[in-house]
């Protein structure tokens, strides 16, 4: 596989890497990024653009990244929390006097994005078409009863974390979500990436979809955890219907769902976009933008969340809407902060070692949290930083 773009001294095991995910995983199109203290040190990218076409993937070719989006939603809640906008411990009925129904009057800001509102399912699914709508979206969850005592317990909120803090971002700000962190994140950072995607941007965007890991010879195949499997063939689990509140799922190719703002799970990026994100919220981009206060990165990446986790069956660690390092995260080190997309995507900042880290694929394999490929460029990372 020719490998485009280039890295920097030392940091060739990351190409290596990339390579053999091609080589050995089944990737057909993708792009990897790295920054290290500001400055872009990995740029790559191989394969096709379209995960089942024949047109070369090209420098500046973005992907929905699915739940990766969740970590730059966080970054908006987290930055008007920084401007003196929104109190993480204010109820959230302060600001959206709705969302006291059903028992939800103290569920608090922080609790929207650690993923203890307890509001992970929906009573009644919405279709694609209605959770594009953001009045529908925010309608469904104020009135939806939690599962759990808020704050009291943790659960991924896979799509309603979207209508959650959209929602909030909108009584604060009193403009859309999309809209908003185009203008106040993406343009500030000079990052390609998009929640709600331009009709003039559609050209670079590929199409994706699912792939097989190719089987080796004599390899033993690993099968998840009888209570995970379990969990998802249950349609009555939390899981499954935590999953399940689109339904069906939305065609992710369509320029009608790629230009609706979902803050959970559609967003679109380049690998350098995403990398150039987080690299600004631990310090500034080529010498200029910082996202971040030093207290803000701080908050994010504190721990808020711990143990088994109510709808993905497996211990996970939760700051302030980003996942943390832990058995079930791929991040790089105990201090990282980042959020995976199903499937593929990944992107994070570890700021112990000035390392911001972008990745994006067009083939979604089986997965929520540990894609063996992205998985195989962390740790190349490791071995480059010692």
């Amino acid at each position: 596989m020719n490998v485009n773009g280039t890295v920097a001294e030392g940091f060739e095991p990351v190409r290596e890497a990339f390579a053999a995910n091609f080589a050995l995983l089944g990737e057909r199109g993708a792009a990897v990024a790295v920054y290290r203290d500001g400055h872009r040190v990995v740029d790559l990218w191989a394969g096709t653009k379209d995960v089942d076409g024949d047109i070369p993937w090209e420098r500046g070719t973005a992907q929905v990244v699915r739940s990766a989006t969740k970590g730059v939603t966080a970054a908006a809640l987290l930055l008007l929390h920084q401007r003196g906008e929104l109190d993480l411990d204010a109820p959230v009925g302060a600001y959206w006097p709705e969302y006291k129904a059903a028992g939800k009057e103290h569920t608090r800001v922080r609790h929207l994005l650690a993923h203890r509102a307890g509001v992970p399912v929906l009573d009644r699914p919405l279709t694609p078409a209605e959770a594009a709508d953001p009045d529908l979206g925010a309608a469904a969850v104020a009135a939806q009863a939690p599962v759990w005592e808020p704050g009291t317990d943790h659960g991924y909120h896979a799509h309603t974390y979207g209508w959650l803090t959209g929602e909030l971002v909108r009584r604060v700000t009193g403009r859309p979500i999309g809209e908003w962190i185009a203008d106040e994140i993406a343009t500030a950072v000079g990052a390609d990436l998009w929640l709600g995607l331009p009709g003039s941007e559609r050209p670079r965007v590929g199409r994706v979809g699912p792939v097989e890991a190719p089987e080796a010879a004599g390899a033993l195949k690993i099968r998840p955890k009888r209570a995970v499997a379990d969990a998802y063939a249950d349609p009555a689990s939390l899981t499954r219907r935590a999953f399940a509140a689109i339904t069906p799922l939305p065609d992710e190719n369509a320029p009608a769902h790629q230009s609706a703002a979902l803050p959970a799970s559609n967003g679109i990026a380049t690998a350098e976009g995403l990398a150039r994100c987080y690299a600004s919220l631990i310090g500034d981009v080529d010498g200029g933008t910082r996202l971040f206060s030093a207290d803000t990165t701080e908050l994010a990446r504190a721990e808020n969340s711990t143990g088994p986790d109510r709808v993905l069956v497996v211990g996970t660690r939760f700051g302030l809407g980003y996942m943390l390092h832990g058995a079930a995260s791929p991040l790089l080190s105990p201090g990282s902060f980042g959020h995976p997309g199903r499937g593929g995507s990944l992107a994070f900042a570890d700021p112990e070692s000035g390392i911001a880290f972008g990745y994006v694929t067009n083939g979604f394999r089986q997965g929520v949290t540990a894609d063996p490929r992205a998985q195989a460029l962390v740790r190349a990372l490791r071995t480059v930083l010692g």
